[in-house]
This record gives C-alpha cells, structure tokens and sequence, in this order.
C-alpha cells in the first residue's frame, strides 16, 4: 500500500521519530516524499525480515495518510461507497476492511484501509505518495456530502510478527482480545491510541494510531522488550512481497483495475448487485467477460532475483511485465508478481523475465510466497 517518490534532501518530511532512526543507525532514503530508514546498521535488511518472521518487527509507518470521515447527514459509509467496491455499510463497530479507491474508469487511484469506529465516523489510512491526491479526490467527488478530517498530529506504528501480541500486550493488555480486522481504541498514559490487528506483513500483528508528541516515548517502550527491533523500508518490501500483497505505484495504478490486479475478491456480493460505484460498469463487464490481462505471482528459477520493469516473454514474444520483485529470505529463493496476457495467467505457466536480454525462465505460482499468520475469529 505504499508507493516511492523522490525530493531534494531539504524538502523531505519527517516523521516524528526521524530523530530516533537516526540515532539508533537508521541508514535514511527519500521516500514517498520522506526522509525514512530503509535499514539499520546493526541488522540489515535480511536479519531485519527474518527477526520480523521469528520475533516482532516495529515499523514507523506515520508517513502514510490517515484521515476521519464522516457524514454531514448519517452514515458515512454509503456514502464513501459510492468510491469504493468494498461492503463499508456492513462493518460493526471495530471492523475494518481492505479496498480500493476507483475512479470512473474503474481504475484505482489509492489502495486503503477504512475502519468503522462508530455508525457515523470511519478511519481512513491511505498510502503516504498519495494522500493528497485522495483527499482532494474524495472531498471532489463526495464533499458536499461528507467531512474528511486529516490526522496530520498523528503517527502511526506497525508491530509485526509472531511476538507482536505478546510485545504490546504487556503494556495494554486489552490488544491480546482483538483479531485480524477488528480494532478498538484505548487511552495509555493519558494519550488516545487507536489498534488494530492489522498490517502489511503476511504476519499476526498490530498498527497504532498515537499522537506525535507521545510516538517515540511509545516506540522506546516496546524496544525494551528483546523481541522488538526497528525495521527499515528494505525489509517492508521483502516481507510484503513474500506474503503476496501489493505495492501502489508498482502493481496498482489508475490504469488498472480490481480485476485485472485480481483482486477481485475486493468486490462484494452487494456492491455487485447494486453496481453504484465509480467504474462499475467497466468493472463488471471485466467479472463477466474476462480481462486481457492479470496480475500473476512468479517464481524464477535460481537464486537471483528478477527486478521491476524486466519483460516478461512466452513463445518468443513479449506478453507482460515485472512490476515487484526481489529475494524473499523467508522463502530462500527469488519471488515476484507483475502482469501476463490472460492466456498465459494460469499457475504452472512457463514463462520468461528478461534479465539484460537473456530469458530468465519463470513458473506462474500461487501466492503467497510464505503462509499468512493472521490471528483469525
């Protein structure tokens, strides 16, 4: 869900614990406009995604956009339906859901995660290279309905892995009740935290809404458990690549759709039948008719990895493109995901990426590349 762009030095942003990666090594690269850690000295980026896998890794994720919506009459929910092809009405209370932001060509300008806190508000995160893009896309297309309050005091913290419950559970308690989608809020050391087991991972885990001026006091606390290490940018993609999920920008772009990302599933029964929201009937016409093209996962064979942008090739003629790809050390072994001519989609598929002109042969493979360890109801 998060997506690259470059700035000058003097212009990035900071997050409120930018003093701290920097301090505790944090080797710092431009990002989605940010100065961020991609890795720290003492680990690396293989030690940080394995220490991830086997412990709990904490990520400073507060570049990303997280955002209040409600409703100036009702529910919000209907309402932000009309952007989305996700069952919003439908969640409780502490539930949330994955979807998409659609545009009317049913291609998707932002991945996201929204919350219900209550039947009037839900919590909106966006990926950090397009909150302003969104923002502005939503308060254009469904302000004169709604309000949309950014939550730019706010940081927010992502604890993963198989320690992660036990991690932050010492110090609220009330985290261990929660599973995979649910959230609550809570006040800690008189601050409002919003959690919710969610995360980007493939692993159980948590994300934290805190506000800015409490982040690194927070962040120092769960360090001091042996279990917790600060993990960089560098292990974020590997993990997230591993367990299969998408990166806006790379997989996900306003020319593509649910559809064709296979991310169908985005869809609901509901949302289906009522066909209301933006691009449906593009997009229902693609769940009927088929698609010219799908996002598949790759297997290369070997031990190097097969890069973004490599060409992917079947029968001497081009019928695709890499969009994600690198070593997943879980895995012990290169994994990858990009884009095929439909014919060419189903799992076992030989294919080839073209590494500087010389065919890499690939298998189309399931994914995830590691089995998904969400705590589940």
């Amino acid at each position: 869900m998060e997506n690259a762009a470059l700035k000058p030095a003097e212009l990035l942003h900071k997050t409120p614990l930018h003093a701290l990666h920097v301090s505790l090594g944090g080797k710092m690269v431009p990002f989605a406009g940010y100065d961020m850690p991609v890795q720290y000295g003492d680990m690396g980026v293989l030690k940080e995604h394995l220490h991830t896998r086997s412990h709990a890794g904490l990520f400073d994720v507060s570049h990303m956009g997280q955002a209040v919506l409600t409703a100036k009459d009702g529910d919000p929910a209907r309402i932000l339906e009309k952007l989305v092809p996700g069952d919003i009405a439908g969640l409780s209370a502490g539930q949330m859901r994955y979807t998409v932001l659609l545009n009317d060509k049913g291609g998707i300008v932002d991945d996201l995660m929204v919350t219900r806190w209550d039947e009037r508000t839900l919590l909106l995160v966006v990926n950090a290279a397009c909150k302003d893009k969104d923002f502005a896309y939503i308060r254009a297309k469904i302000g004169a309905e709604t309000h949309l309050e950014y939550l730019g005091d706010r940081a927010l913290l992502a604890l993963q892995g198989p320690k992660a419950e036990r991690a932050l559970s010492a110090l609220i308690p009330d985290a261990a009740r929660l599973f995979f989608m649910t959230s609550f809020k809570t006040v800690y050391k008189g601050q409002p935290l919003y959690i919710s087991r969610s995360g980007y991972t493939g692993e159980d885990g948590y994300e934290i809404s805190l506000p800015a001026a409490f982040a690194e006091s927070f962040t120092r606390e769960l360090l001091a458990n042996d279990d917790v290490k600060l993990i960089g940018l560098g292990a974020r993609d590997s993990l997230r690549l591993e367990a299969g999920l998408c990166l806006y920008g790379h997989d996900l772009d306003e020319d593509t759709t649910p559809v064709e990302a296979n991310l169908k599933w985005t869809i609901a029964k509901r949302r289906r039948e009522e066909a209301n929201f933006a691009g449906a009937e593009v997009i229902l016409k693609q769940l009927a008719d088929g698609t010219a093209r799908l996002r598949v996962a790759l297997k290369p064979e070997g031990k190097a990895p097969v890069r973004e942008g490599a060409e992917i090739h079947a029968g001497g003629k081009k019928i695709g493109m890499v969009t994600s790809g690198g070593f997943g050390p879980t895995a012990d072994a290169p994994v990858a995901m990009g884009y095929v001519d439909a014919a060419y989609a189903k799992n076992g598929t030989a294919v080839d990426a073209m590494v500087r002109g010389t065919p890499r042969p690939c298998t189309v493979a399931a994914a995830p590349f590691v089995k998904h360890n969400y705590k589940k109801d």
